[in-house]
């Protein structure tokens, strides 16, 4: 019986070409993903990878076998809910992947944008680093109420909640490297 010839799709294509960029090109690719170097420097040894779910599985736990000092490195590559520079430089292209995400603050009213301003300045005077939230398809008032919520957080159990959602936008911008 013959088997049928296998449809190489564009992920296909996409995978295949970050498995074969050099170190550099391939750690600089990650990084557009997520901010920590350590993180990106052992995606890139973990290469190749045969498939989507196995990358994300990677680096989901990668992610989770790094310490705070790599995940505070990460939250710095983000801007602050609201705003468009990070306090870290980061690529074009991550600029544009957290404007997309924070998109559900644009038309916001600007008493929901003052009260986002002074929240994520209590929660960086509390906590030490930014509010990072995985904004997809979140509106400004809920990202606000997220914010008020977690301001509530001990100092370990928030820095837990941040990698979390540090996490989940690893994994959409990986989806989003692959997707072309």
């Amino acid at each position: 019986m013959e088997s049928s010839p296998r449809i190489v799709s564009e992920l296909d294509l996409e995978l295949a070409s970050l498995n074969s960029l050099s170190p550099s090109q391939a750690e600089a690719e990650f990084l557009k993903c997520c901010g920590s170097r350590n993180w990106a420097q052992r995606m890139t040894a973990a290469r190749p990878y045969p498939g989507l779910d196995e990358l994300i599985t990677k680096a989901d736990h990668i992610w989770w076998s790094l310490d705070s000092e790599d995940w505070l490195e990460a939250f710095h590559s983000h801007p602050k809910i609201g705003e468009k520079k990070a306090a870290a430089p980061t690529a074009v292209e991550a600029q544009r992947w957290s404007e997309d995400e924070q998109s559900g603050i644009r038309d916001s009213a600007q008493q929901t944008l003052d009260a986002l301003a002074k929240l994520n300045q209590t929660y960086e005077e509390k906590f030490g680093y930014i509010f990072i939230v995985c904004a997809s398809g979140k509106s400004s008032e809920e990202m606000l109420a997220i914010l008020r919520a977690r301001l509530e957080n001990n100092a370990d159990a928030e820095l837990r909640v941040a990698a979390a959602e540090q996490a989940k936008i690893t994994e959409l911008r990986l989806r989003k490297l692959l997707a072309g």
